[in-house]
């Protein structure tokens, strides 16, 4: 590894055009310690590797020997020639990047409390099977599936990082899942119940073990890929894990007799979409198919406004509307910088900062407002 990483740098050093010293000077190392590493004498430390990286224009990963990226993720996109498909693979290649970077310098992604997977729970007839026995594991962890913040419960819980990102049409979600990273990322979306949805799908796509390191769904609802086994098992446990089946029964009448206006009101504090309920609610026999017809018709934002609640359903659209990074890898990232072991430009490159905004707005104190009380004064 260690002669790997010194013959790469030595090639960055060669391509740059610079002497061994100057090359040094501007990644901000000493020349002689830089020597001593080249040659094998002193180890690279985590924080050298950071400036050689950014002087360079390289990850640290490749310096350590990595590969540029996982083969699965180069063929997937060069195959699918779609905008959207493209443009979510480039983002979650950029944010496993991170977190491998990340791996290296000793922060590697938290595993979280419900991990554990039935191998024997793969086959299609079997997703709602795996949702309920992950459900009772989150529910123990102190988790709630009914949570509208969804990405949120699926970091905490799972170990999972969850990202929305404003990728082109053509792309709802992917999953990804290789030695230092495990990610969902789904688009920025006006129907916040679909994308809600599609989290539950790829969380269903990882914990069953059939992601293949990644997995891409353009559409999650389309008839065709719903026909396949791992698209009808990540389905079957999005519908089961986001309307457990315990509480669809606490919340209906045993005669199956469901108002509208008490469907809506369950449409809302669920967070799905009338036809996902409808069609649970039938398949668990607690109503009837007229009532399924009847129901599966009505949209989100009818139900919203049946029951008065226009205004939270709005807020909703708004928030399923904006960009999300995994918290763990910005908290991750800044962690590394303020630890010394990587330079500022990793977290400014993460959130899509200038650099040296960035510094100046850190090293900077903020000047009190003009509302501000007068500090007191201490002896």
């Amino acid at each position: 590894m260690a002669d790997s990483t010194a013959t790469r740098v030595r090639a960055l050093i060669e391509s740059s055009g610079l002497t061994q010293s100057a090359f040094a000077a501007r990644a901000g190392l000493d020349a002689s310690k830089m020597s001593k590493s080249l040659s094998g004498v002193r180890r690279f430390t985590s924080l050298d590797l950071a400036h050689i990286a950014e002087l360079g224009d390289v990850t640290v990963d490749w310096l350590l020997g990595g590969r540029a990226g996982p083969p699965a993720v180069a063929a997937r996109a060069e195959s699918s020639h779609d905008g959207g498909v493209d443009a979510g693979v480039r983002e979650a290649t950029r944010l496993a990047q991170a977190r491998e970077d990340l791996a290296f310098l000793g922060y590697a992604q938290a595993s979280g409390t419900v991990r554990s997977v039935d191998a024997r729970d793969r086959p299609a007839d079997n997703g709602a099977r795996l949702a309920a026995r992950v459900v009772d594991q989150l529910r123990d962890a102190g988790g709630d599936p009914l949570a509208r913040d969804l990405a949120s419960v699926v970091e905490h819980y799972f170990g999972i990082g969850v990202a929305v990102s404003m990728i082109p049409a053509g792309c709802d979600g992917l999953a990804w899942h290789d030695q230092h990273t495990r990610l969902i990322l789904v688009a920025t979306s006006e129907y916040p119940t679909r994308q809600r949805f599609t989290v539950a799908h790829e969380l269903g796509h990882l914990l069953a073990g059939d992601d293949q390191g990644l997995s891409i769904d353009k559409d999650v609802m389309d008839p065709e890929r719903r026909r396949h086994p791992s698209e009808a098992t990540a389905n079957a446990f999005a519908a089961a894990f986001l309307l457990p089946e315990d509480a669809l029964r606490d919340a209906v009448p045993s005669d199956g007799g469901l108002s509208v206006d008490d469907f809506a009101a369950l449409v809302m504090r669920l967070s799905v979409s009338p036809s996902t309920l409808a069609y649970r609610l039938h398949a668990l026999g607690l109503i009837a198919t007229p009532l399924r017809e009847e129901f599966r018709t009505l949209t989100t934002a009818a139900c919203a406004f049946r029951v008065g609640r226009s205004g939270e359903f709005a807020d909703w659209i708004e928030s399923s509307r904006r960009s999300r990074l995994p918290a763990a890898l910005v908290r991750d990232t800044f962690t590394a910088y303020l630890d010394g072991k990587a330079t500022l430009r990793p977290f400014a490159n993460l959130v899509g900062v200038d650099v040296d905004i960035l510094r100046r707005a850190l090293e900077t104190p903020a000047e009190p407002g003009a509302g501000d009380p007068e500090p007191e004064f201490v002896p």
